[in-house]
């Protein structure tokens, strides 16, 4: 049986317009300044730069309020009026004063150097080999990683070499040229394993008792010296504490990243540019945002002539009904466009601020400890903001503070309760427990009961697994890791 009913639902869509303020308040300084360039580069429509104050830019007026789908508008439906008015400087003439002036760090210069895998291939050209050996010698230097490790087993390498290299070689042979690739420089490069990386940079080194143990111990018990079974070590090779200690100490100055030391170097590195910057001026904060994000824009004059020109004509073909229609797209966008960043500035410069406030003790301190419990929803609910807007401005944008740059989402943490029932962030709880494993005895590191146990006599009751929890996310290892001799 057929049944009609009547259902009422509310909801909320987003317009395109309001996806791509979203979208515009969620990047970097970096990253929209690339959508920037990409919007002028579409928009024949929008310029950069200052406008001549002598011409009639400002004739665009703000009254026009474009219909939202310019497929459906006639060209005799539009009021040329609204775009060639005599209003006063419209909006988007304004410059805002709440960001710094470095507008003019546009683009970063780099360094030219050659690639790791070039730098090792310039060595080989000064060793003796013959034509097979450097078909293979060049096969292996370009299978090394950035980290100068050869990853892949000899077994790989030779059916690679017979199907793309025509060159058909046992394992014995690819070692044997392996091992040439091993005297190249960095010292390790080459290496299969850790434990054979940091031996091949002992046996070039100068060597005496304290370097061959080192070899000795790791050629042999590798497992054992990873694991800091020390007693057994010293009872195995028959040595004191001192004398294990003198190898530990060769083996703690060897790179286990050889092929880092030259790439490192080499590549390009990814600036962080700051979104804001907060200073202290005369005993108060001071907030600014990077000027790069208050890009001066403002409508082409060219299309204000076209429809002049389309105004003032009395026979109107229809190629020049359809160029007017493309005209008011292009000036609907670029007016919507301008408006847009101006909310993406005052968005991010009103959030930032409610951080600031909401934060001060640590912004004026630089304590860590002084970081107060915060949550979106804090912020939101002080600017009267959605949460997600919010979540949009702290992610992947930076502060530079008088104690470094950092990272705007780091100042959000959960809170706890301590044994006076006052809320702390967990993030002074991190601070301290970072500070006790630090100051702890290395000969005998402390369990996460035991730190469990000093952080609840130090007025934070929390349990064990909260702290093994926290130790993880700081990137601590365990005690019997964290153990020195």
């Amino acid at each position: 049986m057929l049944k009609q009913h009547l259902q009422f639902k509310l909801s909320q869509k987003l317009s395109p317009q309001q996806i791509q303020l979203m979208k515009l308040i969620q990047l970097p300084t970096q990253a929209f300044e690339q959508r920037l360039k990409q919007e002028l580069e579409e928009n024949p429509a929008l310029e950069s730069g200052k406008e001549d104050s002598n011409s009639l830019d400002e004739d665009y007026g703000d009254s026009y309020e474009g219909e939202s789908d310019s497929e459906t508008i006639n060209s005799e439906d539009i009021n040329i009026d609204e775009y060639l008015s005599d209003d006063e400087v419209p909006d988007y003439r304004t410059r805002a004063n709440n960001y710094s002036a470095d507008d003019d760090e546009k683009s970063i210069p780099y360094a030219a150097g050659i690639s790791f895998n070039q730098y090792l291939i310039n060595q080989l050209n000064t060793v003796y080999l013959s034509d097979e050996e450097w078909a293979i010698a060049e096969f292996l230097v370009g299978s090394v990683d950035e980290s100068g490790y050869l990853r892949r087993p000899l077994s790989d390498i030779m059916d690679d070499l017979a199907f793309t290299q025509n060159v058909y070689v046992d394992e014995p042979t690819i070692e044997k040229v392996l091992k040439v690739v091993q005297d190249l420089d960095p010292p390790g490069v080459g290496a299969r394993s850790l434990d054979e990386c940091l031996i091949i940079q002992l046996k070039r080194k100068e060597q005496n008792p304290n370097v061959e143990l080192a070899v000795k111990i790791l050629e042999k018990s590798f497992e054992q010296f990873t694991k800091k079974h020390y007693k057994k070590l010293i009872q195995k090779y028959d040595i004191t504490e001192s004398q294990l200690k003198d190898a530990i100490s060769e083996i703690e100055k060897l790179n286990p990243k050889p092929g880092g030391s030259y790439s490192g170097s080499n590549k390009i590195i990814e600036h962080i540019v700051p979104d804001f910057s907060i200073k202290i001026v005369d005993g108060e904060l001071e907030l600014s945002l990077n000027g790069r994000n208050a890009p001066e824009l403002h409508v082409s004059k060219e299309y204000s002539n076209m429809l002049a020109g389309y105004k003032a004509a009395k026979d109107r073909s229809k190629s020049q009904k359809d160029a007017v229609l493309f005209i008011k797209q292009k000036l609907d966008a670029a007016k919507w466009f301008i408006d847009a960043i101006k909310q993406r500035q005052q968005t991010l410069f009103v959030t930032m601020n409610a951080i600031m406030e909401y934060q001060r003790e640590y912004f004026m301190t630089g304590d860590e400890r002084q970081i107060r419990p915060m949550i979106l929803k804090d912020i939101a609910d002080a600017i009267g903001m959605d949460v997600s807007t919010v979540s949009r401005v702290a992610n992947s944008k930076y502060v530079d503070t008088p104690y470094g740059t950092k990272l705007i989402k780091d100042y959000f943490s959960e809170s706890m309760k301590n044994v006076q029932g006052e809320d702390v962030s967990t993030k002074e709880i991190k601070k301290i427990l970072e500070t006790v494993i630090r100051d702890e005895e290395k000969r005998k590191p402390l369990t996460d009961d035991k730190l469990a146990a000093l952080l609840k006599e130090k007025g934070y009751p929390i349990a064990r697994r909260t702290v093994a929890k926290y130790r993880e996310q700081l990137g601590i290892p365990v005690a019997r890791l964290r153990k020195q001799i």
